[in-house]
């Protein structure tokens, strides 16, 4: 099931739940707005090419939308509309005042220069805007894009609207981006699952974990995890995976990596296969790569008690099934992977008030946060009898909804 139905199926069973009338769950399903654009850029040789870009606008109910730019060869309108709405719930979720959004460009960066990238870039925000803004949209980096590309789309911007720091998140820390953003996703990844085990009166010193992928995401919570007194036994990505049943050392790991670009050969662990990552025996799973990777075929070998999703859409509605049969416990992507959002937040915040935080307060702010949305959470899976996902959910969707009625939608 693609990320589109399966967000759509999700949001449907919460509406259920909430016993959301008809016509508001319909309302709340399609889209604020979606724009298409022809991006056409001079190559360094000169020939003239194109590439289409998108965003879609989901929902601005409580607050401006909010979302990454990815630049990949399979940006689809589908893809990007199930991601914007999926925020849409995500910061809803961790009590953010903020809508969904998403967007991106249908190229392969690794296939263009650092002058065509910033060209690219450079003619997409031309082309949006006027559609975007510090009240309106604001983007963020995502998959191919990075603080580089947020800087560009600050400065492309601020020619046709004046110094406008807060237009986007995830920027340079010298251009106005905050401290701990870098960070904030696995960091509250961490935060998330501590939150989770101590309702089982466990701690991450206690337990195993298992990481797929060792991108931003994966290395920082590895790496927190690792310094909490946790015991990461199997680390994989697109090189390769590296298991030790004493725990890898992390630091170690990373510094493996950075010299070398891969997992592979590291003299601190034993190779594996990386598919079976996956179904390898311990506590906590952490899937931090792509979608779908948890499906019918794989979850009933899943030996891990809990899963944190820490990337988006990693669990197949089947395997949701089948994991939630066996006792395993998932924490949802709407909740486990929004400590970036909500430090976006906090950059958006210090840019508008011209008045920046050190990183301790902005980590404790985190922590503040997404401890806060897990109680909610838990309080909605007490009171409708159902999983963390649809607590997530019903948490999401039902502040959306509020907001849409007191704001008269019918108007």
């Amino acid at each position: 099931m693609n990320a589109l139905a399966a967000t759509n199926r999700n949001f449907r069973h919460a509406a259920r739940i909430l016993g959301l009338d008809s016509k508001i769950e319909k309302s709340l399903l399609i889209p604020f707005r979606e724009i298409k654009v022809e991006c056409t850029i001079p190559k360094d040789d000169g020939t003239l090419v194109s590439y289409v870009g998108f965003r879609v606008q989901h929902d601005n109910s409580r607050g401006p939308m909010k979302g990454g730019i990815r630049y990949h060869p399979e940006v689809d309108p589908d893809e990007v509309n199930a991601l914007a709405q999926l925020m849409t719930w995500k910061t809803a979720v961790v009590d953010i005042p903020y809508g969904g959004a998403k967007g991106g460009i249908g190229c392969t960066p690794r296939e263009l220069s650092k002058s065509e990238l910033e060209r690219l870039t450079r003619v997409f925000t031309q082309k949006i805007h006027d559609l975007i803004g510090v009240n309106t949209d604001v983007p963020a980096p995502d998959m191919g894009t990075n603080a580089q590309t947020m800087a560009w789309i600050l400065d492309e911007y601020s020619k046709f609207h004046g110094h406008s720091p807060a237009i986007v998140t995830g920027k340079p820390i010298d251009l106005g981006g905050s401290l701990g953003r870098e960070a904030a996703t696995g960091r509250g990844v961490v935060f998330a699952t501590e939150a989770l085990l101590a309702e089982y009166g466990k701690s991450i010193k206690d337990l195993t974990f298992t990481i797929q992928g060792f991108g931003n995401v994966g290395s920082w919570a590895a790496r927190l995890i690792h310094e909490g007194g946790g015991k990461v036994i199997a680390v994989s990505d697109i090189t390769g995976a590296v298991k030790n049943p004493n725990g890898i050392d992390i630091p170690a790991l990373l510094k493996h990596k950075e010299e070398t670009g891969s997992l592979t050969s590291f003299n601190g662990g034993d190779a594996m296969d990386p598919h079976e990552l996956l179904v390898h025996e311990c506590d906590v799973l952490i899937p931090c790569a792509l979608g779908g990777v948890l499906n019918r075929e794989n979850a009933g070998n899943v030996r891990a008690k809990f899963i944190i999703e820490a990337a988006n859409h990693p669990t197949d509605p089947e395997a949701d099934e089948i994991l939630s049969k066996k006792g395993v416990i998932i924490l949802p992507d709407i909740y486990a992977n929004a400590g970036g959002v909500t430090v976006s937040y906090f950059e958006w915040v210090q840019n508008i008030q011209g008045f920046m935080w050190d990183e301790e307060k902005v980590n404790n702010e985190l922590k503040k946060y997404m401890t806060r949305a897990f109680h909610n959470i838990k309080n909605l899976c007490q009171l409708h009898d159902c999983s963390l996902r649809m607590g997530a959910f019903t948490l999401g969707v039902n502040r959306v909804a509020r907001a849409t009625l007191l704001r008269g939608w019918e108007a």
